[in-house]
């Protein structure tokens, strides 16, 4: 358990004719700025990017997945250096020569996820800005793998187990096995967590992995994953229309309701081998 992501708080707990005074875990949530550094006509100058609200932990990648998620930084060999200036602060660095790619998918950055953003604007900007955007692939999976995620990442989310609060993106190969896990209060942080580390870490694209949701899969989640080239995305929850929609543009593999060795296939079904 990451004891820097959840705290302590003294609660009462009402039951039928009982009041208990308990200790109670939470998930921590604060807000991450994410600034860039880059070259301009007369020299480096910083920029405040965005603003998100966050839980501690993983911040250089979650700063770096939302510049490559969001189409203002391309690659790994664009960043210069990383620093965090102070605890909910995080500063990307670009080396000289590096365009910048501002003003690319239509979105507020200081909003969330369920504040709604322009759809068709968003597709053809992705469209344009991913470099992994409808790569072909032969990619078959029996059924029965997707059965056995759900229990793999129960036993992976430590925090969520003790606090209830948080939202998981995780990685497992095409064989499903489990490979890494972030969490986070917010479900788009998570997953910008976990495409930051592959950035960095230089393992794009994602294309050879299958995306397990904790939650709902939503447009912008979607989004993500296809900038980072992930073909195949699961979700314990549903998927909105929008995200189906922009699945199916894009080939994508998408499964909603994951659960109870049942799950749905919204789009992207070739990928699926139903015999058992």
């Amino acid at each position: 358990m990451d004891t820097g992501s959840i705290e302590s708080a003294k609660i009462k707990r009402v039951g039928v004719g009982v009041i208990t005074d308990i200790e109670d875990e939470l998930a921590i949530e604060e807000p991450l700025e994410i600034q860039l550094a880059y070259e301009s006509g007369t020299g480096f100058i910083k920029k405040n990017i965005a603003v998100t609200m966050r839980t501690p932990g993983s911040d250089e990648e979650l700063a770096v997945g939302f510049l490559f998620t969001e189409g203002i930084i391309k690659n790994r060999n664009e960043i210069k250096g990383i620093d965090q200036p102070n605890e909910n602060s995080v500063l990307v660095r670009l080396n000289e020569g590096v365009k910048r790619h501002f003003n690319t998918i239509s979105r507020n950055f200081y909003t969330t996820s369920s504040c709604g953003i322009c759809g068709k604007a968003s597709i053809d900007a992705v469209t344009v800005l991913s470099e992994y955007y409808y790569a072909n692939d032969d990619i078959v999976l029996p059924a029965r793998l997707f059965h056995e995620l759900p229990l793999k990442l129960r036993k992976q989310q430590e925090i969520f187990k003790n606090t209830g609060g948080l939202h998981a993106a995780a990685l497992f190969d095409l064989n499903g096995n489990f490979i890494e896990l972030r969490e986070d209060v917010g479900r788009h942080n998570a997953l910008d967590k976990i495409i930051g580390r592959s950035l960095m870490n230089e393992n794009m694209p994602m294309d050879n992995v299958i995306l397990l949701l904790s939650g709902r899969a939503g447009f912008e989640l979607i989004q993500k994953a296809i900038m980072a080239g992930i073909k195949i995305i699961a979700a314990i929850g549903a998927p909105s229309s929008l995200a189906v929609e922009f699945a199916r543009e894009c080939n994508i593999t998408l499964i909603g309701f994951l659960k109870n060795e049942r799950f749905n296939i919204y789009t992207g079904e070739q990928r699926i081998r139903m015999s058992l």
